[in-house]
């Protein structure tokens, strides 16, 4: 049992009248929606054969017993599907406070991810970590990543003043492609450990990979049970294409016709948990960067894509919901919400003469989110905003797997539906192109030269001085 629930009741039109979607439109759907499927079982993307490696599994948990315990930090030098699935996992999977506890009940070092090249980010980091105990975990497929290459060089630097060259080559573990790009030709150059990057998995799908795997285990995280989590899922999906067996094909559909028949183009995921507050962040990247594109499979131009963002209950009710209740048809909300917490916090009785407060007493924290997000799931649905929930029952390694594996799912049909490649990224390797243009990279001066001159700004347009 999965555990995990996808209930889209309040996206039919039942619940939310016009802006819903109706029985006829799935019906009409339905020969796209088998294509989709097959599709996706004909050729199936490389992050499917992610949870079946145990064999990878069983060398990191021996890597990760090793670093464990010999520091007390481990710094992931990453970027965007380098950084932002060990962010969810650990979020979801650890204690709320971490890095704050002490070792034990702390089950492993702890954990960085700057996911950024600010210099008062990169630089505030350095003068808190003990060099000598942290492990530096260096994750980029190309090994051409201008952001982590930066860090990998400054971070190597720093060690290599500290504690020499040759110490310093044991605080580095470099997981990249297993056999191609420059950061594979330092690995056999200058002795690095290292993990591989599968070739066809790219890295908003990498999480079940090395790329996410190992810092999930130095931090104490049962990464087995996470990979058994994802193949359930996984079974799940190949067994039926029908949407009422198929959780990752219902969320396709249903969001692919709300952007396409109900112009809901904005996609909002808020969770109703502190410790899913992050997957939201990594489904972000996944759904923007592969659904958001220019152009069709066939040359046509499309400009497709739901724009995602996060939002988090009950934080947000006192945010962004004002808009989301009575601001524009744009957006449809996906809920996530947990039955059981793991642990429960008690309201105590007090001041009995005061109602506002009274009625607080004798019930929980865990019974009071749960139910503001039962009230703000009605609320929209009062207001005619569609909105769905993926419901959990816990938050442990079995269902986190299988979450983020039906969202890499829903993601990879969803490609289908909008007959786009959604394992590419053509908007995202331009910027980088421009980057290494203004960085002075070799072979890239003719761009530099038309980068600078597009870039120079009018002073008729700047305000201030």
């Amino acid at each position: 049992m999965l555990n995990l629930r996808y209930d889209f009741n309040n996206l039919m039109a039942e619940r939310v009248g016009d802006h819903g979607i109706t029985d006829v439109e799935l019906k009409n759907l339905a020969s796209k929606i088998e294509a989709a499927w097959n599709a996706v079982e004909k050729t199936p993307p490389g992050f499917r054969k992610l949870p079946f490696n145990t064999k990878l599994a069983n060398e990191i948990d021996v890597l990760a017993s090793e670093i464990a315990e010999r520091c007390e930090n481990f710094v992931v030098v990453g970027i965007g599907g380098s950084a932002l699935g060990n962010i969810a996992l650990q979020s979801a999977l650890n204690h709320s406070c971490y890095n704050e506890l002490l070792r034990p009940p702390r089950r492993g070092p702890r954990l960085f991810v700057p996911d950024n090249v600010d210099p008062d980010r990169i630089n505030g980091l350095l003068d808190a970590l003990d060099l000598e105990s942290t492990v530096f975990n260096v994750i980029t497929k190309s090994g051409g990543t201008a952001e982590t290459m930066s860090e990998f060089l400054v971070f190597r630097d720093a060690l290599v003043r500290k504690l020499g060259p040759e110490k310093a080559v044991n605080q580095i573990v470099i997981t990249t492609d297993p056999e191609k790009g420059e950061l594979r030709e330092i690995v056999k150059k200058y002795g690095y450990k290292s993990l591989p990057i599968p070739p066809d998995v790219g890295g908003r799908w990498s999480v079940m990979s090395a790329v996410g795997l190992l810092s999930a285990a130095v931090t104490g995280i049962d990464i087995h049970k996470l990979l058994e989590g994802a193949a359930e899922m996984d079974v799940l999906c190949k067994r039926s294409g029908k949407l009422w067996e198929n959780p990752a094909l219902t969320g396709a559909a249903l969001h692919y016709l709300m952007d396409k028949a109900k112009g809901k183009n904005v996609q909002v995921m808020m969770s109703y948990s502190h410790a899913l507050r992050d997957v939201a962040d990594w489904f972000r990247q996944l759904w923007a960067e592969s659904l958001g594109k220019r152009m069709d499979r066939a040359g046509k131009i499309v400009h497709c894509g739901q724009t995602p963002e996060k939002a988090v209950g009950a934080t947000d009710q006192h945010s962004v919901m004002q808009l989301y209740i009575e601001g524009p048809f744009d957006k449809v909300v996906t809920f996530l919400t947990v039955d059981e917490f793991a642990t429960r916090c008690e309201i105590p009785h007090a001041f009995p003469e005061y109602e506002a407060v009274k009625y607080l007493g004798g019930h929980t924290m865990n019974e009071l989110l749960n139910a503001e997000g039962k009230a703000t799931e009605l609320a929209l649905t009062q207001s005619g905003k569609p909105n769905c929930a993926i419901r959990v029952k816990k938050v442990d390694e079995r269902t986190v797997g299988a979450l983020l594996y039906l969202l890499e799912m829903q993601t990879a049909y969803a490609g289908e539906l909008y007959n786009v490649n959604a394992f590419d990224q053509p908007g995202v390797e331009l910027g980088k192109v421009n980057t290494y243009a203004l960085m002075g990279r070799r072979g890239f001066e003719a761009k530099r030269r038309e980068v600078e001159q597009a870039a120079k700004s009018n002073p008729k347009f700047v305000v201030g001085a």
